[in-house]
């Protein structure tokens, strides 16, 4: 056991994180909670309260005053779900453009970093990160927090490590 890789990865995981939440405070504005629920609508026009949940991580509840926070400020709309019983939540105009000014803030964030490294570096971070995420993954739900953030256009399914895992069987 190597503690101190351990360590050091932890270090790098809060660094990272406090990263992207400074980034898309600066582009939107947002919490990340709130942050996170857009970027989930974003990816899945027309998805479900329960589908922003399960990328929340969040309580029925607490995901409800998120969407309510975004409605109010004319972010994410509600329209009548495929049943007549539930609700499909789409982005407004407004929301396009903060969804992808807040998508293209974490991405050059992120890019600005791994342009620090050498570039026999960056190919070993993507082959580390890759093999990392997979290990992380645990069920459906988890994928779904993992990639919270992520954007699939960037990163398409067929090619995420972590929808990968979850089809291996991770």
């Amino acid at each position: 056991m190597c503690s101190r890789t351990a360590n050091l990865l932890g270090a790098l995981g809060i660094a990272l994180a406090d990263a992207q939440i400074a980034e898309l405070a600066a582009s939107s504005g947002l919490a990340p909670t709130d942050a996170a629920a857009l970027n989930a609508v974003g990816v899945a026009p027309g998805c479900s309260i329960g589908a922003v949940r399960v990328a929340l991580g969040i309580t029925h509840p607490g995901t409800v005053r998120t969407v309510d926070r975004l409605a109010a400020a004319g972010l994410v709309e509600r329209r009548a779900g495929v049943d007549g019983r539930t609700v499909s939540l789409h982005l407004s105009p407004a929301g396009e453009e903060v969804w992808q000014r807040q998508a293209d803030a974490r991405i050059d964030g992120l890019e600005r970093t791994i342009e620090r490294l050498a570039p026999a570096e960056r190919a070993d971070v993507e082959r580390i990160v890759s093999a990392l995420l997979v290990a992380v993954t645990g069920d459906e739900e988890s994928a779904e927090r993992i990639c919270r953030l992520c954007d699939e256009y960037r990163c398409p399914q067929d090619r995420c490590p972590v929808t990968l895992a979850i089809g291996a069987g991770a």
